[in-house]
């Protein structure tokens, strides 16, 4: 038995790319089964049919005209060979003669000029031979579906993806491909229809198949593809927005979203500072993955994935109701394929209270907490964990409440002209905070104008530091802060992430560091 081991140049599937036959055949594919299917369910169909391709070009090429070579056969001069026996080698026959041994009775032998090599000689009509039996194919790794798959197959996907968008013969939506030649018109009609039954559902959100039956619309052709229809008609539409994680299509009416959800709210509006992230220090790099601040640029290469996150509110989180989607987080709560927004369910871990939660991908942040801080009596520096709810769709969070105690805290002060200082004040606090990032603020209103002026005329960035480092040294004995209060100081009257404040009291040279990340400030000689 003769096996013959078929194989693809090495990196052929790192180099993939869809050519005109693909793209035929996955167009084909979809007419006939009448299934939207997402990138990922395409690529084992499109990988199987390549590789079938491939392995027929490869036999074709490896035989080229010849003929397979078998001891058994007569074979005249001229003829053209195969040898599977020696790697594929192909060879012509040049000349031929009897061969005389009486161990195999009478034979001829055939002598062979290889294309590449010597000439060499070969039996023939010898009948018991090991090579007349039957060839047995096997295929290497990169002729094996599931070998392909495993290791290649996101890359794949994204492959997919690039260019199917580029052919406007095929439709993509919530994260599936369909070809535009098959979709059901759905018009203004019905879409009028669809905006009525949102609203009378408190803006949604309601499934592709909810609406459908709700609006009447009876299909008399393949459910699935009225069903893709009217997502792409919805989607074209400004009037309604997609809201689902991903794998779930769910329409929701935008006029009736939250305004922070639609308009990022404006303290978690962020001008980018510049900042030479070189000049952080390792110290500073373990802090600014601890504050968990969604605008944080470091690079994590593999975080360890926690059953609960505890993070301390920032002023602007505080005062948005959201919660930032920092790296930890971001695996609590839905993402999707397309949808820039998601809605949810939050719950509160301690008494079961459910309420509707909006993750806004591109801000990076989840809005709807506003009500459930206030309840629970949370301050800018208050302590909120996060974990995996029990149902799909559902984040627990929680915040330890306790009897409202008066404590020495740090409180934010407006003077009427519209100047921030800080004090420290006997307050009530009911709820766990970090002691480092609590701030009171007595007066949120006048912080509101701070911010809303701020927001007109900002004033510089190091400016703010160095008035928040003189403010925060003063309630200090020992004159210096810590770059965690700073951090919750600053962004009491501006968004910043931790890097540009640290990157600016690193290398600023009246920026003291006196250890362990706190700082003073040197007024000396006029600075």
């Amino acid at each position: 038995m003769v096996l013959a081991v078929l194989s693809l140049h090495d990196n052929y599937w790192e180099e993939f790319e869809l050519e005109e036959e693909d793209i035929t055949f996955l167009y084909e594919y979809l007419l006939e089964s009448e299934t939207p299917l997402t990138s990922e369910e395409l690529v084992p169909i499109l990988v199987k049919q390549r590789i079938d391709r491939e392995k027929e070009t490869l036999e074709k090429n490896r035989l080229d005209g010849n003929d397979i070579y078998l001891p058994k056969e007569k074979y005249e001069i001229g003829r053209g060979l195969v040898f599977p026996a020696l790697d594929w080698q192909k060879g012509e026959v040049i000349d031929t003669r009897t061969g005389k041994n009486p161990e195999f009775g009478e034979f001829q032998v055939i002598q062979v000029q290889f294309k590449e090599g010597p000439v060499r000689e070969f039996a023939s009509r010898v009948e018991d031979h090991i090579l007349n039996e039957p060839l047995e194919t096997t295929n290497a790794e990169s002729l094996d579906v599931e070998s392909v798959l495993k290791t290649k197959g996101e890359l794949l996907v994204g492959r997919v993806e690039q260019s199917l968008g580029k052919y406007s013969e095929f439709v993509y939506i919530a994260g599936r491909w369909f070809p535009r030649a098959l979709l059901v018109d759905i018009g203004v009609g019905h879409l009028n229809l669809v905006e009525a039954v949102l609203d009378m559902n408190n803006g949604g959100p309601l499934s592709t198949v909810d609406l459908i039956e709700q609006i009447g619309l009876s299909p008399d052709v393949n459910p699935k593809l009225v069903e893709f229809s009217m997502d792409l008609a919805l989607q074209d539409d400004d009037r309604f927005d997609e809201v689902g994680p991903a794998g779930i299509v769910a329409w929701y009416l935008k006029a009736m979203e939250p305004d922070s959800v639609q308009t990022t709210p404006l303290y978690l509006r962020y001008t980018p500072i510049d900042c030479d992230r070189s000049a952080l220090t390792d110290e500073m790099l373990r802090l600014e993955r601890s504050l968990d601040d969604e605008l944080s640029s470091f690079t994590e290469t593999q975080l360890v994935p926690e059953d609960e996150v505890e993070i301390s509110l920032i002023f602007p989180h505080w005062r948005a109701g959201t919660l930032p989607l920092s790296k930890r987080i971001l695996p609590f709560f839905p993402t999707a394929y397309e949808a820039p927004r998601i809605r949810f369910t939050l719950v509160d871990g301690n008494t079961g209270k459910r309420f509707s939660g909006w993750v806004v991908r591109k801000e990076r942040y989840v809005c709807g907490l506003r009500e459930w801080y206030n309840e629970k009596g949370l301050i800018p520096g208050g302590n909120v964990r996060v974990r995996m709810g029990e149902n799909p769709g559902e984040v627990i969070v929680e915040a330890d409440e306790s009897r409202a105690t008066k404590n020495w805290m740090r409180t934010v002060l407006v003077g009427s002209d519209r100047e921030v200082v800080f004090a420290t004040l006997k307050q009530i606090v009911s709820a766990a905070y970090n002691e480092r990032m609590a701030i009171i603020v007595p007066d949120v209103e006048l912080i509101d104008e701070v911010w809303k002026h701020n927001h007109k005329t900002p004033p510089p960035f190091e400016e703010i530091v160095v008035d928040t480092v003189r403010e925060l040294a003063k309630l200090n004995p020992q004159g210096h802060v810590h770059v965690t209060e700073l951090y919750a100081a600053i962004n009491m009257v501006r968004r910043c992430p931790p890097g540009p404040l640290m990157s600016l009291l690193e290398t600023r040279p009246w920026f003291i560091h006196v250890g362990d990340l706190h700082f003073r400030f040197d007024d000396s000689e006029g600075k």
